[in-house]
């Protein structure tokens, strides 16, 4: 992307029957357009820079005799999703950081217009044949990285039955199907709760051991778990068994690879939930329900029959009520 240059400034003088001597009147130019990134409510993909992979500003057009200054160039308005971060593709530096809906920030400030031959007028200089040339626009080759914003994030292995909670409890259609890594890309679902309230729910496509390393679908999504608030850990119930003695293995191991990827990720607040419980045996349940989880609060839910839905979102809602008092 470019930002405008700066249009030049006039070398002019004012030529009139009965003005003799009439000096200098050589206008400025205008100064060249910004590059402006703004965050919308009203996105969340970055599919249309797909299309349109090139954005410059306009330039600022040149000053004029008579005094008369040029017109400053057009911004050039970049709109991208809340949660997008705007990097500088040679050095990775993070250029900015667009959160809220309605946010702006100028990436890049457009050439500043050059000054008329009326500023160089002097005592000793009267008539000035020079002006100034407008300055040249910056460019930036930029990397556009999403990370979604939600209160709740859905992590679990493949299959264990975030795009079916979240299809029960919102109004998203995510994919479902019995094979692993059905969900190809977040899915962001608004709960309604009661009457007045609500909050997003964000389903992070499945991860797997090693997915801080590259395994799977890798890294790509765990970037979107740093900005949940609330980390909601769903563990398959039907692939437990009444003999096992570590019914939070799978906990470990998902706790372990939040922890490679970024150790702060940890701290966040979490709730862990057996789904499927349907499927289990009574003996099974009994068991899980008695599980120690360290103080970290557990559930036991059905996304099929509905079962505990009501009671996960009302436990949901009274943990974002804890963290908003905060």
């Amino acid at each position: 992307m470019k930002s405008g240059d700066g249009g030049n400034g006039c070398i002019s003088f004012r030529r009139e029957k009965y003005v003799p001597k009439g000096g200098p009147n050589g206008g400025d130019g205008g100064n060249g357009g910004n590059v402006v990134f703004k965050a919308s409510s009203q996105l969340s993909t970055l599919i249309d820079f797909t299309y349109q992979r090139h954005h410059k500003a306009g330039r600022g057009v040149h000053g004029q005799g008579g005094d008369k200054n040029g017109k400053n160039g057009k911004d050039e308005l970049i709109l991208v999703p809340c949660g997008s971060i705007v990097k500088n593709f040679e050095t990775n530096e993070i250029v900015a950081e667009l959160l809220n809906d309605g946010e702006e920030r100028i990436i890049l400030h457009g050439g500043r217009g050059g000054k008329g031959n009326t500023h160089f007028k002097s005592s000793i200089n009267r008539t000035p044949r020079f002006a100034e040339k407008g300055g040249s626009g910056e460019e930036m080759t930029v990397v556009i990285e999403l990370k979604l914003i939600a209160d709740i994030g859905l992590v679990g292995f493949p299959n264990a039955g975030k795009s079916t909670l979240i299809s029960k409890i919102s109004s998203a259609k995510p994919k479902i199907a019995d094979y692993p890594f059905t969900t190809l890309k977040p899915n962001l679902g608004i709960v309604k709760y009661k009457e007045y309230y609500s909050f997003v729910v964000a389903d992070i496509p499945g991860i797997i051991e090693g997915a801080s390393t590259g395994k799977g679908l890798g890294i790509q999504f765990l970037k979107h778990i740093e900005r949940t608030r609330i980390l909601l850990f769903m563990i398959d119930a039907t692939h437990l068994k009444l003999e096992d003695k570590k019914f939070l293995k799978d906990y470990k191991v998902l706790l372990k690879e939040l922890e490679d990827y970024e150790a702060n990720l940890i701290d966040k607040p979490r709730i862990i939930c057996f789904t499927k419980i349907d499927a289990v045996s009574g003996e099974l349940r009994k068991k899980l329900k008695n599980v120690r989880t360290s103080g970290i609060d557990k559930i036991l839910i059905s996304s099929v029959t509905g079962e505990n839905l009501q009671e996960l979102k009302d436990l949901l809602w009274k943990k974002l009520k804890e963290l908003n008092a905060k």
